[in-house]
């Protein structure tokens, strides 16, 4: 994918909706995902974001982000990232994001920890959100809760030690995961934004929610992902100002 990069034919970017970009090299990474998955797994099904396969498996499904942080790729920022998780039915059991321009693999499966380039990894131990560094993602076509989101990153910013936004929900995970960022928000988000990340950030120690404090972040396009000693004070933050 980086050599890909070197090469990248901007005259060949898609456009899916207002500022959501698609390239050739999304729509290709997935097809060559999917091909090694299906031989992998060969019953499995597909939630894929450009939609290269609509299988759907009985019990098991990959969800695949072949290319999170097309806008950074595109314009050359080098954060973007594949995520790949897999359900057992409703349940995540594994999930890998590989941060592509830093050579990074973080994964996880249930109950085994998690892991990057081999070593485990774990969620921050800081409990004071003035020594934490918070990331979130901008909202980029669904305005519909902006001045709420804007309330609470007022908050974040004078609150916190500071706050990033990479453009790729995935890295934003996985380092939560490692102990980079303390937690990490976002809405309108897919699932596979957040499939891979999620799990490897729960088995890294961390709590995942939604903005209610429930499970609903797969598919009900919003997350919390957290250390352990933050969770509580982000969820209650993050609901009392995107409620």
């Amino acid at each position: 994918m980086k050599e890909e990069r070197k090469g990248f034919q901007v005259s060949m970017i898609e456009s899916k909706g207002l500022h959501d970009l698609v390239s050739y090299v999304d729509k290709e990474s997935e097809k060559q995902i999917i091909e090694q998955l299906t031989k992998l797994l060969p019953e499995s099904g597909f939630i894929a974001e450009e939609g290269t396969s609509t299988k759907k498996g009985e019990r098991y499904n990959w969800v695949i982000d072949p290319l999170d942080g097309t806008t950074n790729f595109i314009q050359g920022v080098p954060i973007y990232a594949v995520s790949i998780g897999l359900l057992d039915y409703d349940e995540l059991v594994l999930g890998v994001v590989y941060e592509v321009c830093l050579d990074e693999c973080f994964y996880a499966w249930k109950g085994g920890g998690a892991y990057l380039n081999g070593d485990p990894i774990f969620v921050s131990e800081r409990d004071d959100i003035h020594d934490a560094l918070l990331a979130t993602g901008f909202p980029y076509s669904n305005f519909d809760q902006l001045d709420e989101y804007l309330a609470l990153l007022k908050w974040t910013m004078t609150e916190a030690r500071g706050v990033r936004r990479l453009g790729s929900a995935a890295t934003d995970l996985a380092y939560v995961a490692c102990g980079r960022f303390d937690s990490f928000w976002e809405y309108d988000l897919k699932p596979w934004d957040v499939a891979a990340g999620s799990l490897i950030v729960k088995e890294a120690g961390g709590v995942v929610t939604d903005f209610s404090g429930g499970t609903k972040y797969l598919f009900g396009g919003e997350i919390i992902a957290s250390n352990a000693l933050l969770a509580s004070l982000m969820l209650e933050k993050v609901g009392n100002f995107m409620e």
